[in-house]
């Protein structure tokens, strides 16, 4: 059987057996769920021979785009290719996906709970720096480890 998520489910099935679930908020969640199950789909429709074979460059533009596109469905499409330095894509898509609030569920938490940080040109002006700060954490990454694929 070829199910990777089965300790999660059932991590989460023995949870429950402990705690007791706040039903009220599924509804307000399903939407966003819905939304993240369909970006994976449409990810797994695309032809990943078409894609840009798997290097540094390739992993560090994955940083760039996750800040603009959730990276679950980024992360899906590398896994299918492979040849990739795991660990530089973790931090690329992790690190890049917080350069814009839409990028991660945290920035997009945050701007749930305040609507004025939805603002990508202040948020880019007030935070330019997390853009350098990916860009040299990505070279001195890639500097000390290097680029190790597989």
């Amino acid at each position: 059987m070829d199910f990777p998520a089965a300790g999660v489910w059932i991590a989460i099935a023995i949870a429950a057996l402990f705690t007791r679930t706040d039903w009220k908020v599924v509804p307000a969640t399903i939407k966003g769920a819905l939304f993240l199950i369909t970006l994976v789909t449409c990810a797994s429709l695309m032809p990943v021979e078409t894609l840009p074979a798997a290097s540094w460059r390739t992993a560090f533009g994955l940083g760039w785009v996750s800040a603009v596109f959730d990276n679950i469905p980024l992360t899906k499409l590398a896994l299918e290719e492979d040849g990739y330095d795991w660990g530089m894509v973790a931090f690329a898509v992790g690190f890049g996906g917080s350069m814009i609030w839409f990028g991660s569920s945290a920035g997009v938490k945050l701007a749930n709970m305040f609507p004025e940080a939805r603002s990508v040109v202040n948020w880019m002006r007030q935070g330019w720096h997390i853009a350098v700060g990916y860009a040299l954490g990505f070279g001195v990454l890639l500097l000390i480890y290097g680029w190790q694929p597989g």
